[in-house]
């Protein structure tokens, strides 16, 4: 016998099952995909993303914007993902989910580099209200820093040293302040 077909399940059925499943799951196109987040990430990984969870934090409540580091999901059309860190500010939101980010971030991983790069940027670069993303090297002071220009999207390279602009909150992150801590 042979194990039935995979079926594409809704974005309800998605919620539902997410809430009792162990672990955290993303959600494409109404298939199932496990995050290897649950088994844990590198020290690398978490500093970095700390870091900038941290240096948006003040400025973030100050301006009554809400910040998640990897816990909260952030729908996008028929999907659902765990971005390393989220920026959401204004009224639009869901309890279970963000819909309308001014900012994201992931931390490359190896196996979430090609995902981060080019999967996860077509989605994400089509939310409206996104001005801002941000995916930064574990391996190297290195960040890809996408940024929306008027209907298009421009793409920096920051490496070594300089400074990222966080258009929604209006302030600058330091590669020093990103990766302060980290061990290369």
């Amino acid at each position: 016998m042979t194990d039935p077909a995979v079926q594409a399940m809704s974005l309800q059925e998605f919620l539902r099952f997410e809430e009792a499943a162990p672990g955290k799951h993303e959600f494409v196109g109404g298939f199932v995909y496990p995050l290897h987040a649950q088994v844990g990430v590198s020290q690398g990984h978490s500093r970095i993303s700390g870091n900038i969870f941290g240096n948006l934090f003040v400025e973030a409540r100050r301006q009554k914007c809400r910040l998640h580091q990897g816990e909260m999901r952030l729908q996008v059309g028929n999907a659902m993902f765990y971005p390393d860190v989220m920026l959401a500010c204004g009224d639009t939101f869901q309890n279970l989910y963000e819909t309308h980010p001014c900012f994201l971030a992931e931390v490359l991983s190896p196996s979430t580099t090609q995902n981060d790069r080019v999967g996860k940027y077509a989605m994400y670069t089509s939310i409206p209200t996104l001005q801002t993303y941000l995916i930064a090297e574990q391996s190297e002071r290195r960040v890809y820093l996408h940024q929306r220009e008027g209907g298009d999207w421009r793409l920096q390279e920051v490496v070594g040293e300089g400074e990222i602009h966080i258009p929604c909150l209006g302030l600058s992150l330091s590669l020093n302040e990103l990766y302060e801590g980290v061990t290369l």
